[in-house]
């Protein structure tokens, strides 16, 4: 919103930008966890002092965010986090730690899902905290090493004794669950957004290089198999699109379903892995080159899969609502 200091546009812009990052093959700059999830949580369910306070320092780039759901052991299972606050007089006391959290090592505030009340209530007892990186207790694990994704600062956070003030909690206690399942479900979508720019963009760069490359003294792109192989690609990338675009649609007037962002999130990421895969195969050892986008492609893209909630977990949510 503009009197936070924002543009006031709505998300087909927020579409437009991860598209962009994802025509581009970046994988690594942290803008949609910023601009697309940590704040649409303070404006969502914030109070108007967390808002005033933290929304114009998003928007500049002076307070880097992150969100800080999972934890060792728990993985897609919100219900299950064991990071508790525990009520003492204006305070909470926070302990526990979580795993695998992006911008957590540049993070000055973190958006924590923990265990408010009674812990054995499940999804009753969850609640939003918002975590200052400088108060006592708050640190900060290396940065992980992972596969891929190698310029996003991935790592763990870690609670003892984080002494933090009421006026942070995010809403209500107890209402963390039904907070979480509603903004998961744009940032299940983001996630179908980038896959669908993403296998756009890979094909576009293998048909170039087939059409290029000779074998046997003919471009690779003139083979029966290379034809199909491509045909194929784009009539599922065309399909993913339409799909996708017609999600963008719902979101923008507030009407998207969770089963329609999972199925997005799942099935194109799916899709990616897949078409990321044959065009691996189509540039044969160059493919498995990283100074070839295809080859950068195939070790970042795997993470989509998994992040924003596994695709096991999407069919879950999408079976209930059978």
């Amino acid at each position: 919103p503009e009197q936070y200091g924002g543009l006031g546009l709505d998300f087909g812009y927020n579409a437009i930008i991860n598209e962009e990052f994802s025509y581009g093959t970046d994988v690594a700059t942290g803008f949609s966890l910023q601009t697309d999830i940590v704040a649409n949580y303070l404006i969502s369910y914030g109070s108007e002092e967390q808002k005033q306070h933290w929304l114009p320092k998003l928007v500049s780039g002076e307070v880097v965010t992150a969100i800080a759901m999972t934890e060792p052991g728990t993985g897609s299972d919100l219900q299950a986090v064991r990071t508790s606050a525990i009520a003492d007089g204006d305070d909470y006391i926070v302990n526990g730690s979580k795993i695998f959290i992006t911008n957590g090592y540049l993070c000055d505030i973190s958006v924590v899902v923990v265990k408010t009340g009674d812990p054995s209530k499940g999804a009753e007892s969850i609640s939003l905290l918002l975590i200052e990186a400088d108060r006592p207790g708050f640190s900060k694990g290396r940065p992980l090493k992972k596969v891929g994704m190698k310029g996003q600062d991935t790592c763990e956070l870690f609670f003892e004794n984080v002494r933090v003030p009421k006026s942070n909690l995010i809403g209500m206690e107890g209402m963390g669950f039904i907070m979480l399942m509603k903004e998961l479900a744009w940032e299940r979508l983001m996630i179908g957004i980038i896959c669908a720019a993403g296998c756009e963009q890979v094909l576009a760069h293998t048909l170039a290089y087939v059409r290029d490359r000779k074998v046997f003294g003919k471009p690779v792109a003139s083979y029966q198999n290379t034809k199909f192989k491509l045909a194929e690609m784009r009539s599922e990338t065309q399909v993913a699109r339409v799909f996708v675009d017609k999600c963008i649609e719902e979101q923008i007037k507030g009407a998207l379903q969770v089963d329609a962002a999972a199925a997005a999130k799942y099935w194109v990421s799916d899709l990616m892995s897949k078409v990321v895969d044959e065009c691996v195969q189509l540039h044969g050892g160059y493919g498995f080159m990283l100074e070839y986008p295809v080859a950068q492609a195939y070790i970042d893209t795997r993470a989509n899969r998994i992040y924003g909630g596994t695709n096991e977990i999407m069919k879950e949510l999408i079976s209930r609502t059978f």
